[in-house]
């Protein structure tokens, strides 16, 4: 019998190390992750800020946050949830939404910062790409700058997640980037059609896909846009929305948290049992003996009718 020799011993895994927690959980992409975080040594611990993009069924959630030793700090935050406030009350997930929420973030973010009046952004956009630049006046400050975070979404063109950077670069944060993932770039001819990226920031593709399942299917059209409808809101209704919206957002971009009714405490107070006191517990207590007692008496009680009534037949 040929000899073989064991590869994996007890001293390879007592050498074995694991992966960090989040790698394993599937979370984080720590590749992408150092090259994000590492900050040049000349910066002199100066934070290297990130744009983080994430999508749940219901939310957009878009954050700028540096890295510390500590841990992850967040500078500011803005969740499509916000829009209503702003008047997009459907589609909270769509492009459009992705854009505005990014647009909300940048504003939020530069007006913490004081620089909400010098770095304005694109005031309306045309669908063509503009880098924000540093101003020409001595001693005004820089433009603020971080880098695109997607985490482990698939980076494919016209993919929800630059709409958010395209959102935050046109509310005024210097995002390097280029234009090969917008919707509306060519890879053939290497040009972007702006004509296309302007009708995804004004949602002009949902108004379209509304008129042609209309004409196409009614009545899964008036299931599938049944709150559109609800609120009256058509096809030519959409850009309107969308364009009064990001006004809103420029105006008042400050987080206001939402007020919170006190019903749900009365409402539980309803079906909370009420903590007995040791006197009521012990009273209780002697409650169920006498019960239990007087059960028995009475069970013993009728056993002894029973056998005087056999005894008289």
């Amino acid at each position: 019998m040929p000899f073989v020799k064991v590869q994996k011993s007890n001293a390879y895994f007592s050498r074995f190390q694991v992966k960090y927690r989040r790698r394993r959980e599937g979370k984080t992409d720590y590749y992408a992750r150092k090259r994000l975080v590492a900050q040049s040594k000349n910066k002199y611990n100066a934070p290297k800020y990130r744009l983080v993009v994430r999508f749940t069924n219901k939310d957009i959630i878009v954050q700028i946050i540096y890295a510390r030793i500590q841990g992850d700090f967040v500078l500011v935050q803005a969740r499509s949830a916000e829009l209503p406030r702003y008047g997009i009350n459907h589609g909270l997930t769509n492009w459009t939404a992705a854009y505005a929420t990014g647009l909300l973030c940048a504003r939020r973010a530069l007006t913490k910062l004081g620089l909400a009046d010098k770095y304005e952004g694109v005031a309306e956009p045309d669908g063509t790409i503009k880098l924000t630049e540093a101003l020409d006046e001595e001693d005004a400050p820089r433009p603020f700058k971080c880098y695109l975070d997607v985490g482990l979404k698939r980076t494919s063109t016209g993919s929800r997640v630059f709409g958010a950077m395209k959102g935050a670069s046109d509310g005024g944060i210097f995002i390097p980037h280029s234009e090969k993932r917008f919707p509306g770039f060519d890879a053939e001819s290497k040009e972007l059609d702006a004509e296309v990226l302007k009708k995804y920031i004004y949602g002009g593709h949902v108004a379209e896909y509304m008129e042609s399942l209309e004409e196409e299917d009614d009545e899964r059209f008036k299931k599938q846009f049944s709150t559109y409808l609800a609120d009256g809101v058509g096809s030519e209704d959409i850009e309107e929305i969308f364009t009064n919206a990001y006004a809103a957002i420029r105006e008042d971009p400050t987080f206001k948290p939402t007020e919170k009714s006190t019903d749900w405490k009365t409402e539980t107070a309803k079906y909370m049992t009420p903590r007995l006191t040791y006197a009521q517990r012990q009273e209780n207590i002697q409650k169920k003996i006498a019960a239990f007692k007087s059960g028995q008496a009475s069970g013993a009680a009728e056993e002894e009718d029973e056998e005087e009534d056999e005894d008289e037949e």
